[in-house]
């Protein structure tokens, strides 16, 4: 949905760009980071292992701090690929690594693809909730809930899949649905800034919803959420996509508009 929503505002050059990149559509190959992690993790977890970080920042409830949640914010080694970077990573860090490399002309041909690959993922899971916080419950997979109408699962499959999956049916459905309601004054608003500070924002959203309006638990780790907790959520998730696939068309934008024309 992210990747449909972010086509839609993408310039005509720079989707030309990135159709040459990618050699097939975007929301197709929006999930293709998850699946590279997930290619080797009952096996040799070797991109499991070097990728699974990237995907998160955990900003505590109690002590937000970027800087520490992304490792101390190291520089990427000299000469190194941002595909082959280390580990211990966060995905703002990731984000303005890739970007920077999709933006380079002398970045290598398959770099590239891989840059805006991780790009296309990346800026969609940042503006999940439970990607951009913590409640030293691993970004709720810790915390067990059920809900009116709900398979019980943990909180932060409610929010990757649950709330998500009540905005329709199709996610080109669901996509023309969130670009119609997008204003003009809210696409300019909505890119600005950088990853850093959208990931402040999530974690706002998150304290304020996801964990802010989750009951008194009726056990330990398990909470049983109101009809009006799933609406709520419902609706944040709607403006989430929609703000990500803003936030992923003007990336795309500022990386690949000077390169009109380039290789």
């Amino acid at each position: 949905m992210i990747a449909l929503i972010a086509d839609h505002y993408l310039e005509p050059a720079v989707r030309a760009q990135v159709s040459a990149i990618l050699a097939g559509p975007m929301d197709r190959e929006a999930t293709w980071a998850d699946r590279y992690r997930d290619s080797d993790r009952n096996t040799t977890k070797e991109h499991y292992n070097q990728t699974r970080e990237w995907h998160y920042v955990n900003l505590e409830l109690d002590a937000p701090d970027l800087k520490g949640a992304c490792f101390g914010r190291p520089a990427l080694p000299k000469e190194t690929a941002a595909s082959r970077g280390p580990a211990d990573d966060c995905i703002v860090d990731k984000i303005d690594q890739f970007a920077a490399e999709l933006a380079n002309p002398a970045t290598a041909a398959q770099e590239r693809r891989w840059a805006l690959e991780f790009l296309l993922h990346f800026v969609g899971d940042l503006h999940q909730p439970l990607h951009s916080s913590d409640d030293h419950d691993r970004g709720g997979n810790l915390k067990f809930v059920s809900a009116p109408g709900l398979a019980p699962n943990n909180l932060h499959h409610y929010w990757d899949v649950e709330f998500v999956a009540r905005l329709g049916s199709t996610k080109a459905d669901v996509a023309r649905q969130l670009i119609a309601n997008i204003t003009d004054s809210q696409r300019v608003q909505w890119a600005k800034g950088s990853a850093g500070d959208w990931a402040m924002e999530t974690y706002a959203i998150a304290k304020q919803h996801s964990y802010g309006r989750l009951p008194a638990p009726d056990s330990p780790n398990h909470y049983e959420l109101s009809a009006t907790y799933v609406e709520d959520a419902t609706v944040v998730t709607r403006e989430q996509l929609s703000k990500a696939g803003v936030r992923l068309a003007a990336v795309l934008n500022r990386a690949l508009a000077g390169r009109v024309g380039g290789a």
